[in-house]
């Protein structure tokens, strides 16, 4: 037996029946030869986090705009927080982690510089609207690698789309990717808008401090170890009706206090501008768009190629790029 095939093995001894076992997997579009070493799930890990949509992570937002500190959250570090739980979560409940991480790693290859600013701003812009969890499927179907994507198994592409909107992932595995991210967001969203006085530790419900802790450590155990406890045995992905309710309202509570709050969110409109004149102007310039979008261009539309291009920018890179485009720059008599 190889080293994937033993843990292939270890995997339908040790999981829960309601697990989906690699060996089990309804494979790749395009059928790729078994690695020695790693189970496909394995693999795909390998593939999100050696991908260039992932390194671009650390440089995209999360909820506040370029902050002035080292310890706010980014979209590469959300990421990481949503893997960590939804591992967590798959251990406690006998299912398999490196589906869990595979999934967890890509579900937001997609987000846009800005974070939500941006999605809202592509949203509108194109035809069919701008769904991040659509264009983080698009990134390992269609992007990566040269225009050849990742080429993922089914089950990993599936827990990435399905982590938000209306479709649900068939297996457990990705049901545990989507509460995860909003366990994940919502607890460190809090110690980022503590960390930047945007709340104060009064601020919040004293209800959900009761219920969920007064602490981002206190919050995640709360919630992964309810999940666990309520979904032990059965083939769902459940919550206490008391935990579910606190969550709902904690989500209330942040659009309120933090997600529309003009301290962190001030400078949102002057982004959203940027990416709507970047857009606008390639439109007008496909040919100054690389050669892999140029392609893009040619076979589903120039629009298609600019909403890729520009979803995939860094903060920085569309700051940069909105500068020498539109900002006159100084200049010396030599």
């Amino acid at each position: 037996m190889t080293i994937r095939e033993e843990r292939e093995a270890q995997e339908a001894q040790n999981l829960s029946p309601y697990a989906c076992l690699a060996r089990e997997s309804k494979g790749r579009e395009r059928v790729v030869e078994p690695c020695p070493l790693r189970t496909c799930f394995q693999r795909d890990i390998d593939r999100v986090v050696h991908c260039k949509a992932f390194r671009r992570l650390k440089h995209k937002t999360q909820v506040f705009l370029c902050p002035e500190g080292d310890h706010y959250r980014t979209r590469m570090t959300h990421t990481l927080e949503v893997a960590r739980v939804a591992r967590t979560i798959a251990r406690g409940l006998g299912l398999n982690e490196d589906l869990v991480e595979a999934a967890a790693l890509g579900h937001d290859l997609g987000h846009t510089p800005f974070g939500h600013a941006g999605e809202r701003v592509l949203n509108e812009i194109m035809t069919d609207g701008f769904r991040h969890n659509e264009q983080s499927l698009r990134v390992v179907d269609r992007l990566e690698n040269d225009g050849r994507g990742l080429n993922l198994t089914y089950e990993v592409r599936r827990g990435i789309v399905c982590h938000s909107g209306f479709d649900t992932a068939e297996t457990l595995e990705g049901r545990v990717v989507r509460i995860s991210d909003k366990i994940a967001y919502l607890s460190a969203d809090i110690d980022d808008a503590l960390r930047g006085g945007v709340l104060y530790p009064l601020d919040i419900p004293a209800e959900l401090v009761q219920t969920l802790g007064s602490t981002h450590s206190e919050r995640l155990n709360t919630l992964i170890t309810d999940i666990i406890d309520e979904s032990r045995g059965k083939n769902n992905i459940l919550q206490s009706p008391e935990k579910r309710e606190a969550m709902a309202q904690l989500n209330d509570f942040m659009f309120r206090s933090v997600y529309f709050n003009p301290v962190a969110k001030g400078e949102e409109g002057k982004a959203q501008e940027l990416i709507y004149r970047l857009f606008e102007y390639y439109v007008k310039h496909p040919d100054l768009l690389g050669e892999e979008y140029k392609e893009i261009w040619q076979k589903e539309g120039r629009e298609r190629a600019v909403c890729d291009y520009v979803a995939g920018m860094t903060d920085a890179f569309a700051v940069e790029i909105y500068q020498d485009l539109f900002i006159p720059k100084s200049w010396a008599v030599k």
